[in-house]
């Protein structure tokens, strides 16, 4: 559905600001909590946090993370869980977000709806208030913005940093083709993997793979060391091949290394139990530079997704 109205009568200036802000209350419902915890006041007012807090940020642009084929809703519903992965590869929980809508006065209203019924609907499914934000106009723009913010499920925050060589290199769900299939929009944030992730003691770091795993596996990747994967262990989706699953991006799993003298054996048994629906691999792991087998794929001979290049 393209955001863009032919008659300005359908178009959110036919509304101005105030009355948009009252339609955006109405469209979110009991997702948005009642001022002063939520929209209303120049700020929301939350809860102090009973642990480490934890905020994300990330955009839906028109024309970069979606088109005219892709549903509002989904719009809505993929700007908060981009955001939700993030926090899940920290191991956290979301606690609160804010949103921030850059538009076109000639935004559809009909469009705009869509987009937030979707967000309100995985608001009240990840249990996340959104309790604020702001609305901006410019000429052929339609984005969204939102802020996440979380806190630790437990005593320890996960992060990329950690990983040594010799280390186990895992991922989990499948990789590839996300935009082809349309996964890039109907996928699910592993909040709970995370979680479970961030309490296991074999766990060096971790992160979430958006910009396709051989660009993103660079932020896991110990000093003076390569990541040997073993290319027909790489789990991924229908019609995709290895190259496609390590480059295409918009894949919203996790990416975590075990240490290397972990009882793996016992992680798979005990991530089956917890997880039975959410395929487990190992991919390869940490060897030293220079030392990388013939096998193994050339990561820095690949690329993912990366703005700006």
């Amino acid at each position: 559905m393209s955001p863009f109205a032919k008659n300005l009568r359908t178009a959110v200036c036919s509304l101005g600001e105030e009355r948009l802000i009252q339609a955006i209350r109405r469209w979110l419902g009991s997702a948005s909590p009642q001022a002063p915890f939520g929209i209303g006041d120049d700020c929301a007012v939350l809860p102090a946090s009973r642990g480490p807090q934890l905020i994300t940020v990330d955009p839906v642009i028109y024309g970069r993370h979606f088109d005219d084929a892709v549903p509002a809703r989904a719009v809505g519903a993929k700007l908060l869980k981009r955001n939700l992965s993030d926090l899940a590869a920290m191991g956290g929980r979301p606690t609160a977000a804010v949103l921030a809508l850059t538009l076109d006065r000639r935004t559809t209203l009909a469009w705009l709806e869509g987009f937030y019924r979707g967000l309100a609907a995985a608001a009240r499914q990840y249990r996340v208030p959104i309790v604020g934000g702001d609305v901006a106009q410019a000429d052929g723009v339609v984005s969204a913005s939102l802020t996440l913010l979380g806190e630790a499920t437990g005593p320890r925050v996960p992060n990329r940093r950690g990983a040594r060589v010799g280390d186990w290199i895992y991922v989990t769900g499948r990789l590839g083709g996300s935009l082809r299939l349309g996964h890039h929009f109907r996928f699910t944030p592993r909040l709970a993997e995370g979680a479970w992730l961030a309490a296991r003691k074999e766990l060096r770091a971790m992160m979430d793979v958006s910009d396709g795993l051989a660009k993103d596996l660079h932020a896991l990747t110990p000093p003076n060391a390569e990541a040997a994967l073993e290319p027909e262990k790489i789990p991924c989706r229908r019609g995709a091949d290895w190259r496609a699953a390590l480059t295409d991006g918009e894949d919203y799993e996790l990416a975590f290394v075990i240490a290397k003298n972990a009882d793996r054996d016992a992680l798979q048994r005990d991530w089956r139990r917890a997880f039975p629906r959410t395929p487990l691999t190992c991919l390869g792991r940490f060897v030293r530079r220079g030392e990388l087998p013939a096998s193994a794929p050339r990561l820095d001979e690949l690329h993912g997704y990366e703005h700006l290049r």
